[in-house]
C-alpha cells in the first residue's frame, strides 16, 4: 500500500502546495490521510471519481462529485434523493446505481442521455418516447416498439435503422433521405429506396464538388 502523507502533519506551506497539486488532479486525494473538507471540496471539483477514496463525504461533497461527474455517484452509500436527482441530471447513465427510480428521475435520465433507458425495468411509453426523442439509437434497449416509435428513431437518427426489425418502406425512406449510406443497414431496399439513396448521394457529391 502507497504511503499517506498525514494533512495534520503537514506545515502551511505544504498544505498549500498540496492544495494546488489536487486542484489539478483530484485523484492526489487518494494519497492525503485526513485531507480537510476544503481539499476534499477541491479534489471532485476537478474529477467527481475522486470521492472514491474520501472517506464520509458531507453532502456538499458529494453534490460536487456529482455535478462533476454523475456516474460518481457508485461510490456514495445511501445517497439522497437530491443527490440522485443531480447524478441523473448530470449523467443519465448514473440511473444505473439508483435502486428503484421514481418516475421523475428516469424521465431525466433519458432527457440526458436517451440509451440510460438500458438501465431502467419497464420503462412505460412516455419514458420511451423521451428516450427516443433523445436519441434513436435508444430504439435497441425497446422491447416490441410500436411502428409509431420505430419512425420516430428513424427520424431522429437515420442510423437507428439498424436495429429495426423489417422497417417500412416509409422509415427506409426516411433513413436514406437523411443519410444516403443508411440503406446499407436496409434488407433488400426497394427500387424506390435505391434511386432515393442515389439521388441523395448525387446531392452531397455536387456540394463538395462546389467546394
Amino acid at each position: 500500500m502507497e504511503d499517506l502523507i498525514d494533512f495534520n502533519k503537514c506545515s502551511e506551506k505544504e498544505k498549500q502546495y498540496l492544495l494546488e497539486v489536487v486542484k489539478r488532479d483530484g485523484f492526489v486525494i487518494k494519497y492525503i490521510k485526513n485531507p480537510s473538507v476544503e481539499f476534499q471540496l477541491e479534489a471532485v471539483k476537478q474529477n467527481g471519481w475522486a470521492i472514491e477514496y474520501i472517506n464520509n463525504p458531507s453532502v456538499e461533497v458529494q453534490l460536487e462529485a456529482i455535478k462533476q461527474n454523475g456516474y460518481a455517484i457508485q461510490y456514495i452509500q445511501n445517497p439522497s434523493l437530491e443527490i440522485q436527482l443531480e447524478a441523473v441530471k448530470q449523467d443519465g447513465y448514473a440511473i444505473e446505481y439508483i435502486h428503484n427510480p421514481s418516475v421523475e428521475f428516469q424521465l431525466e435520465a433519458v432527457k440526458q442521455n436517451g440509451l440510460a433507458i438500458k438501465y431502467i425495468n419497464n420503462p412505460s411509453l412516455e419514458i420511451q418516447l423521451e428516450a427516443i426523442k433523445q436519441t434513436g439509437y435508444a430504439i435497441q434497449y425497446i422491447q416490441n416498439p410500436s411502428v409509431e416509435m420505430q419512425l420516430e428513431a428513424v427520424k431522429q437518427n437515420c442510423w437507428s435503422i439498424e436495429y429495426i426489425n423489417n422497417p417500412s418502406i416509409e422509415m427506409q425512406l426516411e433513413a436514406v433521405k437523411q443519410h444516403c449510406w443508411s440503406i446499407e443497414y436496409i434488407k433488400n431496399p426497394s427500387k424506390e429506396v435505391i434511386k432515393v439513396s442515389e439521388m441523395n448521394f448525387i446531392e452531397k457529391m455536387k456540394y463538395f464538388c462546389k467546394e
